[in-house]
C-alpha cells in the first residue's frame, strides 16, 4: 500500500496523451477533447508518430522528443502496445500512467502483467488498465472520457466507469463538486487501498464515496479503510449483493452467511457507511456536501402536513433514530408563535396553511431545545403555503442557529413539490435538500451512523485475552489426530476438548459403541435427576436430526436402549453410506430452561475467519436470525453483535421471563473469536444450541471441521487469515536503562492519545525540528490521532513507559505495500536523554522488523543529528547523502534471518 507518486496523478505538472485520434467517436479523441476543455494549466502534449498535431495540440513521434519528462501519461493505444509505451515513458522520466485501454487479460505472461512489470521497473504508478480515467477538478484535469466535474471536497472512487459518469451528471446538476475522481479498472498497480490512503490525508477532501464490486486483499483494504474512516466519512455502495447467495457449507454458521453479509460485517468494522442503492448513495452525497457529522438521534420534525409527520416518525424509528421530546420551554415558545390548534408535540404540525413565519419560528425553537439534536423540515405544496418563501424561512432559522451553537445542529429539508427554487435557496444555506421525508431522514441518519462508527474504530481487541486463560496447546492436541489422518470432522470428544481448552462450558457426555452401553451411561444421568439425550456419531452426517440421529428427553435406561437400537436401524436405512462411529450420550436440557442460540465460526474466502451468532435450535436455517462480525472481538464488540439479532432482544427478558445472562454469551463469542485467531486449522465451527440461562451459557452440541493451515509468517499467535490484526500483546517487553531503571515497551493503543500529546509537549523544539525536518510549535492533534489509532498491520508504534506512567520515548516503523521495507522514526523526551533509551528502542525495532519478515529498515536523518547517525553506524546501517537534499542522510539496514537481531542484542 503506497501513495508514492500519486501526486503525479492528481496534481501533475505536465500531461502527455498517447493514442490521441482524430476519429470521431474514438476514446482517444474524447480524452483529448476533455483534456483541452477541462482547462488544465500545465503543458499538454501528444506522443503520436502518425500526426504532427491534433486539434491544435503539437504531437511528438516518441517520448525522447518531448521537451521535458511528463508527470502523467494517459494511454489509449491498442493492448499489444501498452507495455512498450509504459517502458518508453518510464525511461523518459514519466512518474505515472492512466491506461484507459482494456482487454489486456490477466495472469502471468498476460499483456497486463507485462505492463505492470514495465511500470515497476521505472517506479511508475499505473492506474488501470481498463479504466475510465482520472479527474482532478481542482487542477482542472479531466484525463478521462467522463463528463466534466465541478471542483469540491468529495472524492469518488469506483470500480465501475458507468457509475462514475452517472454520479458526475447527478452531482453537477446539484452543484456538488469533487476533489478527485478515479475509475480504477483492473488495478494492476494502484488499487482502492492506495486511493483511500491518498484521499484520507488530502486536505481538499472532506469525505470519500466509493463503489466496489469486490475486495481482493482484505487485510490491506481494511487497513486503508479503517485509517480513512478515522479521518473522514467514507460511504460505500457494493455491487453484486445477491450474486453469491448462500455458501455451500456443512455447518449452520457457514450456510447462514452470504458473501454480502460478510462484506456488511467488514464495512461495519471498518467504520464505512454502507448504502444499498443509488438513491441512498445520492442522499448520502447530498448530506456530506452540506453538513458536518452529528451524533444525536433525537430528531424534531416540522411539517405542514400531519400525516406526513406521522409517516416521518415511523421511518425515523425504522432507521434507528428517536423523535425528540420537546421541552416545556420549547412548547411555550411555539404556543406564542403558532395558531392555538398546533399539535403541541413532535411532529410539530404547522397545518396546511403554514406561513414562512411559522416555519421560521418552529425551526428556530426546535434548534434552541437542548433535547433536540437535529431538525427535519417537511413542506408539502398547497395553495395556502408557498414553497420558496418557506425555504427562505428555514434557511434563515438554520443560519442564525449555526452561529450560536457548536457543533451546529443540522437542518434537513424535504420539499415535496416540483418547484426548483427551494433547492437553490436551501443548498446555498448549507441545508441538504430532498424530495421526500424518507430520503431526508436516511441522509440524516448517515451522519449519525458515521459518528457511531468512529467509536467502534478505536476499539482494539488484544491478541492475548485478559478475561480468560485459553490453552492453545490443549486445543491443538485435540485436533492433531484428525489433522494427521486427513479427517475433516473432529470426534465429539475432541470437540468438547477444544471448547474446554477455551473455557467454553460443555455438557458431560460419553461416546459408546452399543445401545446397552448407551443405557448404562444414561442411567447415571437419570439417577442425577436429568433425562438423557442420544445422538448418532458419524463424520459423514452434517446434520444428525435430518436422518433421525437425535433423540431427546429419554427418562429411563430402557427407553435409551430402545431408542438407540431404532436410531441405528433408521440411520442405516436413510444414510447407508455413512460411517457410524458410535452413539453420544449426554444429559437433557429442557428448551424452557433457557434461550436456544447458536454461535459459530467459518472461513470466508475474502475476509478469512468470521464469527456468527443468532437464534439457535432445529429451525436455525429457517429462522435465519444471524449477525456476523470479524475477529478479534472484545466484550463490547460481542455485545454489539448480539444486539444486532432478534434473539438478542429475547435474551433481555420478556413477558415476565427473567433476563438471560447476556454477558456469558458475549464472553463465549470473545472466546470463539480468540479460538479463530489462535487456530487457523479450524475451517468451520458450530455450537448449536448454545443454551443461555440467567446463570450462564452452555454448549449442548457442537461440530468442528478442520483443515491443514499455512504457516503463519508472524512469530505472534495471530491467524494469518485474520483480516484485522489484533493488538500485538506479544510485542510487550521490559527494558533496563543505563541507570538501572525499568521501563515497559509496548505497542500504542488509541486510549494513549492524551499521554502521547503530553509526551510531545515535553520534547524540545529543536528535537521536534530534527524529527519533522521543519520547525514545529505544536504537534497537531490529527497527527497524534493517526499515530495512536493504528491497525498494527502496516504501522507499529512502540511506547517506552516508566513506572510513573510517563511516556519517555516513541519508536515507529512503517512498512511499505509489499512488506519488504520499513521506514523508522525515534523520538525521546528531551529532559530524559542520556540513559541509553534510544539504543534500546532501536534494537527493539530491529527485532520487531525481523519478526515481521521485513528485509530492510530505512530512515532519513538530518546531517546535523550526529547522535542518531553515530548510533545508526554502530548498528550496521549504511549512511548516504540524500541526492535531493545534501542536508539529509539516508540510512539503511539490511536484515537477515536473525543475524541482526542476535548482533544488536549482544
Amino acid at each position: 500500500m503506497s501513495t508514492r507518486n500519486l501526486d503525479a496523478v492528481f496534481a501533475p505538472r505536465s500531461v502527455v496523451l498517447v493514442g490521441g485520434s482524430p476519429r470521431p467517436g474514438s476514446v482517444g479523441r474524447a480524452v483529448l477533447q476533455n483534456l483541452r476543455n477541462g482547462g488544465f494549466k500545465g503543458p499538454l502534449r501528444l506522443v503520436n508518430p502518425d500526426y504532427a498535431e491534433l486539434d491544435g495540440v503539437q504531437a511528438s513521434p516518441d517520448f525522447a522528443s518531448l521537451p521535458e519528462p511528463p508527470d502523467l501519461i494517459v494511454v489509449t493505444t491498442p493492448p499489444p502496445t501498452i507495455a512498450g509505451v509504459i517502458d518508453a515513458a518510464g525511461a523518459a522520466g514519466a512518474r505515472a500512467a492512466a491506461v484507459i485501454t482494456k482487454g489486456l487479460g490477466r495472469g502471468p505472461g498476460s499483456l497486463r502483467d507485462h505492463a505492470e512489470q514495465a511500470a515497476r521497473r521505472h517506479g511508475m504508478r499505473l492506474i488501470g488498465p481498463g479504466c475510465l480515467g482520472v479527474l482532478s477538478p481542482h487542477v482542472k484535469l479531466n484525463a478521462s472520457f467522463a463528463p466534466q466535474a465541478l471542483a469540491g471536497d468529495l472524492a469518488l472512487l469506483s470500480q465501475s466507469g458507468g457509475f462514475v459518469s452517472s454520479t458526475i451528471e447527478w452531482a453537477t446538476a446539484r452543484e456538488i463538486g469533487f476533489s478527485g475522481i478515479v475509475s480504477f479498472g483492473d488495478m494492476a498497480d494502484v488499487d482502492v487501498d492506495d486511493l483511500l490512503d491518498h484521499f484520507a490525508i488530502d486536505r481538499r477532501t472532506r469525505a470519500i464515496v466509493m463503489y466496489l464490486n469486490a475486495v481482493s486483499d482484505a487485510p490491506r483494504f481494511l487497513s486503508a479503510a479503517r485509517a480513512a474512516a478515522r479521518a473522514k466519512p467514507v460511504v460505500v455502495i457494493k455491487g453484486g449483493r445477491h450474486a453469491a447467495g448462500a455458501r455451500a457449507a456443512a455447518t449452520h454458521s457457514g450456510a447462514l452467511a452470504t458473501s454480502d453479509a460478510v462484506y456488511d460485517a467488514a464495512f461495519r468494522r471498518a467504520g464505512l457507511l454502507r448504502v444499498a442503492d443509488l438513491a441512498d448513495l445520492f442522499a448520502a452525497i447530498e448530506t456530506l456536501a452540506h453538513v458536518a457529522p452529528t451524533s444525536g438521534k433525537r430528531i424534531a420534525i416540522v411539517t405542514n402536513g400531519g400525516g406526513l409527520g406521522v409517516l416521518a416518525v415511523d421511518r425515523l424509528i425504522d432507521l434507528g433514530g428517536r423523535p425528540a421530546q420537546l421541552s416545556d420551554a420549547t412548547i411555550d415558545a411555539l404556543d406564542a408563535a403558532l395558531p392555538p390548534d398546533w399539535s403541541r408535540a413532535n411532529p410539530i404540525d404547522l397545518a396546511g396553511d403554514a406561513t414562512p413565519e411559522r416555519y421560521e419560528a418552529a425551526v428556530a425553537a426546535a434548534l434552541a431545545d437542548a433535547q433536540v439534536d437535529a431538525v427535519v423540515a417537511i413542506h408539502a405544496p398547497t395553495m395556502l403555503s408557498e414553497a420558496a418563501p418557506c425555504a427562505h424561512a428555514i434557511a434563515a432559522a438554520s443560519g442564525r442557529a449555526r452561529g450560536r451553537t457548536y457543533p451546529p445542529k443540522p437542518v434537513f429539508a424535504a420539499f415535496m413539490g416540483s418547484e426548483t427554487a427551494p433547492r437553490r435557496i436551501l443548498e446555498a444555506a448549507h441545508v441538504p435538500f430532498f424530495r421526500t421525508p424518507e430520503s431526508a431522514l436516511a441522509g440524516l441518519m448517515h451522519l449519525v451512523r458515521h459518528v457511531e462508527a468512529q467509536a467502534a474504530l478505536v476499539e482494539t481487541p488484544p491478541s492475548a485475552p485478559e478475561s480468560f486463560t485459553p490453552d492453545p496447546a490443549r486445543a491443538r492436541a485435540a485436533m492433531d489426530d484428525a489433522l494427521n489422518t486427513a479427517r475433516e470432522w473432529l470426534s465429539p470428544t475432541d470437540v468438547a476438548e477444544v471448547l474446554r481448552a477455551y473455557e467454553i462450558p460443555v455438557l458431560p457426555h460419553a461416546v459408546v459403541d452399543t445401545p446397552e452401553a448407551a443405557a448404562e451411561v444414561a442411567r447415571g444421568f437419570i439417577r442425577a435427576g436429568s433425562a438423557a439425550v442420544i445422538k448418532i456419531v458419524s463424520p459423514d452426517l452434517s446434520h444428525k436430526s435430518a436422518v433421525g440421529g437425535v433423540r431427546l428427553a429419554l427418562d429411563t435406561a430402557e427407553a435409551v436402549e430402545e431408542a438407540a437400537r431404532a436410531m441405528l436401524s433408521r440411520v442405516a436405512a436413510r444414510a447407508p453410506q455413512a460411517r457410524i462411529e458410535g452413539l453420544l450420550v449426554q444429559p437433557h436440557v429442557r428448551p424452557d430452561d433457557g434461550v436456544e442460540t447458536f454461535a459459530g465460526l467459518f472461513d470466508d474466502p475474502t475476509f478469512g475467519p468470521v464469527v456468527a451468532f443468532g437464534a439457535g435450535g432445529g429451525a436455525v436455517e429457517i429462522v435465519r436470525d444471524v449477525a456476523l462480525a470479524l475477529p478479534p472481538l472484545h466484550h463490547g464488540l460481542a455485545r454489539e453483535l448480539i444486539g444486532r439479532t432478534r434473539v438478542g432482544t429475547v435474551l433481555a427478558g420478556y413477558d415476565g421471563a427473567p433476563a438471560a445472562n447476556v454477558d456469558a454469551v458475549a464472553q463465549t463469542l470473545v472466546k470463539l473469536a480468540q479460538l479463530a485467531a489462535d487456530m487457523p486449522e479450524i475451517a468451520e465451527l458450530d455450537v448449536n444450541p448454545l443454551m443461555v440461562t440467567p446463570q450462564g451459557a452452555v454448549a449442548l452440541d457442537a461440530r468442528i471441521r478442520v483443515r491443514l493451515a499455512p504457516r503463519n509468517r508472524r512469530a505472534g499467535p495471530a491467524n494469518l487469515r485474520l483480516a484485522i490484526r489484533p493488538y500485538p500483546k506479544e510485542f510487550e517487553t521490559g527494558l533496563t536503562l543505563a541507570d538501572g531503571s525499568e521501563v515497559l515497551v509496548r505497542p500504542v493503543r488509541p486510549e494513549d492519545e492524551p499521554q502521547v500529546a503530553a509526551f510531545f509537549r515535553a520534547v524540545a523544539p529543536d528535537d521536534l525540528r530534527q524529527r519533522f525536518f521543519t520547525p514545529v510549535k505544536e504537534v497537531p492533534r490529527p497527527f497524534i490521532a493517526r499515530l495512536t489509532q493504528i491497525d498494527y498491520a502496516r504501522t507499529m508504534v512502540l511506547l517506552a513507559i516508566d513506572q510513573r506512567q510517563r511516556i519517555l520515548g516513541l519508536a515507529q516503523i512503517h512498512a511499505d505495500a509489499d512488506g519488504v521495507e520499513g521506514e523508522y522514526a525515534i523520538l525521546l523526551r528531551s529532559d530524559l536523554k542520556g540513559r541509553g533509551l534510544g539504543w534500546r528502542l532501536m534494537r527493539t525495532l530491529i527485532r520487531l522488523a525481523e519478526t515481521e519478515r521485513l528485509r530492510r529498515i530505512t530512515g532519513q536523518v538530518l546531517a546535523e543529528n550526529s547522535t542518531m547517525l553515530s548510533m545508526c553506524r554502530a548498528l550496521g546501517f549504511t549512511v548516504k547523502v540524500d541526492p535531493d537534499d545534501v542536508g539529509v542522510r539516508l540510512v539503511t539496514l539490511e536484515l537477515g534471518r536473525g543475524e541482526n537481531v542476535r548482533a544488536v542484542a549482544e
